[in-house]
């Protein structure tokens, strides 16, 4: 039986700590389902289409991404699950306060849907302090992005912000 795990997030923008995560999940599941969530409501930098593109172009020189499935959705992460008919969800934690909202929604899912489970995973401490909001910060006032996200995301976002 194929072990296929669900990675969601907004990937808003796309992180070396997210892709941390994915490197580590592709030797513990044989496929990863990474799922852009697209909230109308939250100002992203990137649509859903620019995610999934800038998440494909940073994996694809790797020897494990014909493991990864990029896809958009948008609603219930059980739903989707349900719909894939995979039943374990990966999240990634960097801090207590991640682990403190994500160990809430994990209860949450398991009560609405008791067959799928949680794995939490850790990046590498270098890469624990790296977020969307902070890459975004940085971007916005020029900085340099070249050790918080893959180059071709660093690019985008200088595309983005000085456009």
């Amino acid at each position: 039986m194929e072990r296929i795990a669900l990675y969601p997030g907004s990937f808003d923008p796309w992180t070396n700590g997210h892709l941390d995560i994915l490197s580590r999940a592709v030797k513990m599941f044989d496929k990863i389902i990474v799922t852009v969530a697209v909230n109308n409501k939250k100002n992203a930098v990137f649509t859903g289409e620019e995610r999934i593109e800038l998440i494909r172009e940073s994996i694809q020189d790797y020897d494990w991404s014909d493991q990864v499935e990029i896809i958009q959705f948008t609603g219930l992460l059980i739903d989707l699950a349900r719909k894939k008919d995979v039943n374990v969800l990966l999240r990634g934690v960097r801090q207590i306060s991640d682990f403190e909202y994500e160990f809430r929604m994990a209860l949450a899912n398991r009560r609405l849907a008791p067959e799928v489970d949680t794995v939490f995973l850790m990046p590498d401490e270098q890469l624990t302090f790296i977020s969307a909001t902070i890459v975004k910060e940085i971007a916005a006032w020029n900085g340099d992005l070249n050790s918080f996200v893959p180059d071709n995301v660093a690019k985008a976002l200088r595309e983005k912000y000085n456009s």
